[in-house]
């Protein structure tokens, strides 16, 4: 941390500003806090091979019972008063019974877990609205972080945004008009070669000069690296970097006792004060899940305790073999058909499942939550936020969402260390979950002992198969109304399908995002490029005469007619309406490649593959 406090009133130089695309700041660099949290968008940092000096993503490969675990722990910490209900014998028994009537879970899995939720409610949550964390990276659910008033007034502020006309409804492209943009970071994002920033050392820009001050700064020119690196070569099948765009965050200061948004909110107006201070409350809720999910990237070893270790496969003999209902747990229907045409008389590789090692509370010692007033509001340092508010709308010609896709956020361009998402409404739609997987060392079985040419080891005890991408699903959370959640972007997550509950009448799930730069490196924000919204501008220049008197002076006088003319002879800055929804369409597009061109490179960079012995 540096000595001297940097005053934040004036532009400073990061990537992409006076520094290359993927500058990261050292400790001669006077924005330097500590080195970047560790992120999933690199591809040498969810390989298992590539350079030792990036910081891995690489999360300890789990087995399928211990996943089985991490699931009904989060299931039972879902349950109201769950920190009684784990010493209830009562209750315990009752699911005792529907574990076993269930997918293989041992009795030893199932007193486990009874322990780690019975000393995590004395010692860790005997505090109710302590945030729980649920899957390692870490997975934090609160369902008391945002007071309920807040989450009310919510519901009621984005009605100026929602009650609009339909044709100035912005739905989000390809959705089928399911999904509502109210606020999103793709539309006028910073466009290299475009858009105006201001320079090194200028005054930054404000919440109430962010349009008076529109068309100031030089058009900002994409600037690389002058060394490529050693791995060019597939670094231009999947460019972590974009060099066309970037989503503008929006500079949050936390030096006082809330926190208090101070540059713009792209694509929500500063004069919607409402919403603006709805959002530094779901800030202020979100802080202390962030401290904890990113505590254990923070610490820079992702070095999780096991529940149940596995270090070789172990065989039942086959003629004590019997029932192998449950064995081979983690294949599915499909591998136990082909299991049937095989030949008869081959012998049978039945594995045999681990069991937990004895709990112990050094297992699930949580890492201690970082503090962000400690590390950075102490410093005036303010956070970087990018915000996004939009609605998926069901209706009963419309009844199912069917889910997105496996994806981590942004690009390296916003260094995206952690998301928030708030669910503050949901109406008449059945239970939907976000699901998480993490990237596993594949090479972390290389030394395995497994019979000959049994390679199905892998999926009966991990889940996986052989020469697919190292990743490794994990669970899922529950999205249920007046949820916080949390997670680090060095995890994948997925929207799972929902649908009406009633399909007769319409439905929809609410969500505000909020995506943290890494805090650690800063990227340009609001506070360095002045409005670019065209109709801000424009609604701004025609408002009592004109900004300042100046050229646009009069223009409130002309016919409404005659002045949107005038407006429709604008060309190249601001942007408008329109062209912007070009851009984000092209915006998309790159970041949807991206998403598909780093899951065929985890394939072939980081899958697994075994060596016969």
């Amino acid at each position: 941390m540096p000595e001297n406090t940097v005053d934040f009133s004036i532009v400073h130089a990061v990537p992409g500003l006076d520094k290359p695309l993927d500058y990261v700041p050292t400790e001669n660099d006077p924005l330097y806090t500590g080195r970047p949290l560790p992120t999933a968008l690199l591809q040498d940092s969810v390989e298992s091979t590539a350079n030792v000096n990036v910081l891995k993503v690489l999360l300890p490969l789990l087995t399928v019972r211990e996943i089985l675990m991490l699931q009904f722990m989060e299931q039972v910490t879902d349950k109201p008063e769950w920190q009684k209900k784990v010493f209830d014998e009562t209750i315990v028994e009752k699911w005792r019974a529907e574990t076993a009537s269930g997918f293989d879970f041992s009795k030893d899995m199932f007193e486990f877990c009874i322990a780690e939720l019975r000393y995590k409610a004395e010692n860790v949550y005997q505090d109710p609205n302590t945030p729980i964390s649920v899957y390692n990276g870490d997975v934090v659910k609160s369902d008391s972080a945002v007071p309920d008033a807040v989450k009310i007034a919510l519901q009621l502020a984005v009605k100026s945004l929602e009650d609009v006309p339909d044709n100035e409804k912005d739905w989000h492209p390809d959705s089928n008009n399911m999904v509502l943009d109210l606020v999103h970071p793709s539309l006028f994002p910073l466009v290299y070669g475009k858009s105006r920033v201001l320079k090194v050392s200028e005054k930054v820009v404000g919440l109430t000069d962010c349009v008076t001050r529109c068309g100031e700064g030089e058009v900002l020119e994409v600037k690389v690296d002058e060394n490529p690196k050693a791995n060019q070569s597939r670094r231009s099948i999947s460019e972590p970097y974009s060099l066309k765009y970037q989503w503008l965050p929006s500079e949050v200061d936390i030096s006082g006792p809330e926190s208090r948004i101070i540059s713009y909110i792209n694509n929500l107006h500063p004069q919607q004060t409402e919403l603006y201070s709805l959002v530094e409350k779901v800030i202020d809720a979100a802080i202390p899940l962030w401290e904890r999910t990113l505590a254990p990237l923070h610490k820079g070893e992702l070095d999780f305790v096991k529940r149940v270790p596995c270090d070789d496969a172990e065989y039942k003999d086959p003629e004590e073999a019997g029932d192998t209902q449950g064995q081979n747990q983690g294949r599915d229907d499909d591998d136990e058909d082909e299991d049937e045409d095989e030949d008869e008389d081959e012998p049978r590789h039945i594995v045999i499942q681990p069991e937990p090692q004895p709990f112990a509370p050094e297992i699930c010692q949580p890492t201690l939550p970082l503090s962000f007033k400690e590390l950075y509001g102490a410093h005036a340092r303010p956070l970087q936020i990018i915000v996004k508010l939009a609605n998926i709308e069901l209706t009963p010609e419309k009844p199912r969402y069917e889910g997105g896709t496996w994806h981590v956020e942004g690009k390296q361009n916003e260094h995206i260390c952690a998301t928030a998402l708030y669910y503050y409404s949901n109406d008449n739609i059945k239970a939907s979950h976000l699901a998480f997987r993490q990237f596993v060392d594949t090479y972390s079985v290389t030394d395995f002992s497994y019979d000959q040419d049994h390679h199905e080891f892998l999926e009966d005890l991990f889940g996986c198969q052989i020469d697919t991408g190292g990743v490794q699903d994990v669970g899922k959370v529950e999205t249920k109304e007046g949820r916080l959640l949390t997670f680090p972007n060095i995890l994948q997550h997925q929207v799972q399908p929902f649908e009406l509950e009633d399909p007769t009448r319409r439905g929809h799930r609410k969500i505000l995002a909020l995506f943290l730069v890494d805090p650690n490196v800063r990227v340009v924000s609001t506070a360095h490029v002045p409005c670019q919204q065209l109709h801000w501008w424009r609604d701004a220049t025609t408002a009592n005469g004109g900004l300042s008197g100046g050229p646009a002076k009069g223009l409130d006088k002309l016919p409404v007619e005659l002045r949107d003319q005038v407006f429709e002879g604008v060309e190249g800055f601001p942007i408008s309406l329109s062209e912007a929804k070009e851009m984000r369409k092209e915006l998309m597009e790159e970041r949807k490649k991206f998403v598909t061109d780093q899951a065929y490179l985890l394939e072939r960079f980081n899958s697994f593959s075994l060596c016969e012995h």
